[in-house]
């Protein structure tokens, strides 16, 4: 059954398949211009073309086709392998990489490079499209994930996330200076009524908490380590934003133009720890910042 979804656009001046492809980043810009040119893609009850620069107001009404059965075939690609045991595997994920696949994007996925790694080694209880995946992080977001290698694992896992008892910071570059150099964010979360795509802060959404702790700042930016205490989609995005301080290069939920043409979100997956599934021990890994972070992060200290 083919799914139907509606955008109202919030801010205009993009081009319809470049705001697309920023609002829905489940899906590749390739796959939402076919479906503009196959006129599955109306805005205000018309097809318009590629081109066609969005304004604000406009609704765009989307059918996505039903998903075809697909083998999502293994394939040799580079991956950051943190820890491996026969348990667990700690991935450093790069940014620009899709954790699953999904409709208009089967391959060059984690998922792709995980099959080809470990074989046959991976729970199937998110079946075979998100093979061993616990949890997930955004495409531009970079840093550790832990997937699950069988399905005792996997459900330690994710009792372990559902009972809020995984260790996550994160590191983040926002617009900003704080007055308090620590702080506590707790603001339900939901879907924006807006926006199906996009996050909010919304009344009867999902209890959300998100800690803050700055650790450096620069003129009008701050570098800042940030505690997940739940897991919602876009939480850090979303928190950040609602408090004045949205993540700097974030396309979505910050402003549109940023410093030096960044189009990358500073956002980075930096600490991950857990109760081992088997041992019962704690392990806790740390990662590197990415080249761009730091190289951002140095920009920063000489201006």
């Amino acid at each position: 059954m083919n799914e139907e979804m509606t955008l109202q656009v919030v801010e205009g001046g993009l081009r319809l398949d470049k705001y697309l492809d920023q609002a829905l980043e489940d899906f590749t810009r390739s796959f939402l211009q076919k479906q503009i040119e196959e006129e599955r893609i109306t805005v205000n009850g018309k097809v318009q073309p590629a081109r066609y620069k969005v304004k604000v107001g406009d609704e765009i009404a989307i059918t996505i086709p039903a998903p075809i059965e697909v083998d999502i075939l293994p394939e040799d690609i580079q991956i950051n392998l943190v820890y491996e045991d026969d348990d667990v595997i700690i991935v450093n994920k790069p940014q620009d990489m899709v954790v699953h696949p999904a409709p208009g994007n089967y391959t060059g996925t984690l998922v792709n490079a995980l099959l080809y790694h470990c074989k046959d080694g991976l729970s199937g209880i998110n079946g075979e499209i998100r093979p061993g995946i616990v949890h997930r992080i955004d495409k531009d977001t970079s840093g550790l994930l832990m997937v699950a290698k069988n399905d005792k694992a996997h459900l330690a896992l994710s009792n372990l996330l559902k009972d809020h008892h995984i260790t996550r910071r994160y590191h983040a570059i926002v617009y900003g200076n704080f007055k308090e150099t620590e702080g506590e964010i707790e603001k339900p979360l939901g879907r924006s009524p807006k926006d199906r795509k996009k996050m909010a802060i919304v009344q009867d959404g999902r209890y959300a908490k998100t800690e803050y702790r700055v650790i450096e700042q620069f003129k009008q930016f701050a570098y800042v380590e940030l505690t997940l205490y739940t897991g919602r989609t876009h939480q850090i995005r979303v928190h950040m934003t609602s408090i004045g301080h949205p993540l700097l290069g974030d396309p979505v939920y910050g402003p549109t133009k940023t410093i030096w043409g960044l189009n990358k979100q500073m956002l980075h997956a930096k600490v991950l720890g857990f109760e081992h599934p088997t041992t019962g021990e704690y392990v806790e890994f740390n990662s590197e910042l990415p080249e761009v972070f730091s190289t951002t992060l140095d920009k920063l200290r000489k201006m």
